[in-house]
């Protein structure tokens, strides 16, 4: 009693598999100039073969392919060709029928190509990439700054940018930076970003808490991803720090420090370390009139052997110079800017 039940379900599969990759292929743009041609192609060979003699070259297998191709591209190569009045009709078919598939082919292509576009510039399209930076929120201004001056640096890498729904369209068309627009703590919008895959990410949300939400979510996608967070609050920066121990928090009101985080993993601790009080800060102190034959170099050295110091820059009287060439001389009264302990007096920097 099983086996023709049996019978019957598989011979039934069968048709049913056929519709199904016919209603597949179907729905596919190059489709219909593929069955357009794919018609002049099946009727025009036995039409050239009832309509030029027998034996003909240009009717056999090996040679029509190559006829129909040549023709139907209107190419013409002049190799193998028609004879017959009636043969010539059916060149001409084939002609015909050729110009109306590239016409399709071309149309078609045009509607995939714009569609594509469309979705790029609406958010909706899916980026394929690796190793790359995501910025996580759209701020008018403010975010095409931070997006220039990581363009600035990047190192080849590419950029997305991700933003809420309410930026219906790409903010920076003009820029190479890809666009995905959705709910910024919805898994599947992340990962439209390719957010899983990134190397670098920076959140720079609405608010805090907003911020904190973005997080939660990425710390489910991203194992070995520099995160940095723009917070308005640095005292929420600890609740962060619950998520992901890992993350580097930055003021948002210091949008260089951001990207400088961003592409510098770790500068943001430095820069936090100098401007809060104990351990290393950053001072000054004029250069005494007893060394006045000096060069930066010979500075630096002595700043660093004696007192565990880095000379940063000199200011010689209006003009600052940051970090200039070892030899650069510099003159009595110049004043240095440097790294170090504590605060020298000039006397302390006398031969």
């Amino acid at each position: 009693m099983e086996l023709p039940l049996i019978g019957v379900q598989a011979s039934d599969a069968v048709p049913l598999t056929v519709a199904r990759l016919i209603r597949r292929i179907a729905g596919k743009a190059w489709a219909p100039p593929l069955a357009l041609i794919a018609v002049v192609f099946l009727t025009s060979w036995p039409l050239m073969i009832a309509a030029e003699p027998a034996g003909a070259q240009l009717t056999e297998p090996e040679n029509y392919w190559w006829f129909f191709l040549v023709t139907s591209a209107t190419v013409g190569y002049g190799d193998f060709y028609p004879v017959t009045t009636a043969g010539h009709l059916v060149g001409a078919y084939i002609i015909a029928g050729g110009i109306a598939t590239l016409t399709t082919l071309f149309a078609r292509l045009a509607v995939v190509i714009d569609n594509a576009k469309g979705r790029r510039m609406n958010g909706s399209a899916d980026v394929k990439a690796a190793d790359h930076l995501v910025v996580v929120g759209y701020t008018p201004g403010r975010t095409e700054r931070l997006v220039d001056e990581i363009l600035a640096d990047i190192d080849g890498r590419r950029l997305v940018l991700c933003a809420a729904p309410d930026t219906l369209s790409h903010p920076m068309p003009d820029r190479d930076v890809d666009f995905v627009r959705g709910d910024l703590t919805d898994e599947a919008v992340l990962r439209r970003a390719a957010v899983d895959q990134a190397s670098r990410l920076l959140i720079d949300a609405n608010d805090d808490n907003e911020a904190l939400a973005i997080l939660v979510t990425v710390n489910h996608l991203v194992d070995a991803c520099h995160v940095v967070v723009a917070l308005r609050d640095m005292e929420r920066a600890q609740h962060l720090s619950y998520v992901d121990t890992n993350v580097r928090c930055v003021h948002w009101h210091h949008p260089r420090m951001l990207t400088e985080e961003l592409h510098d993993p770790g500068i943001a601790r430095v820069y936090t370390d100098l401007m809060t009080s104990g351990g290393d800060n950053t001072y000054s102190v004029a250069l005494p009139s007893g060394l006045n034959q000096i060069t930066f170099g010979q500075c630096q050295t002595m700043l660093g052997q004696r007192h565990s110091a880095i000379l940063l820059a000199v200011d010689t009287g209006g003009e600052l110079a940051i970090s200039p060439s070892w030899d650069t001389p510099i003159a009595a009264g110049s004043v240095l800017y440097y790294i170090g302990k504590q605060r020298l007096r000039p006397e302390q920097l006398s031969v």
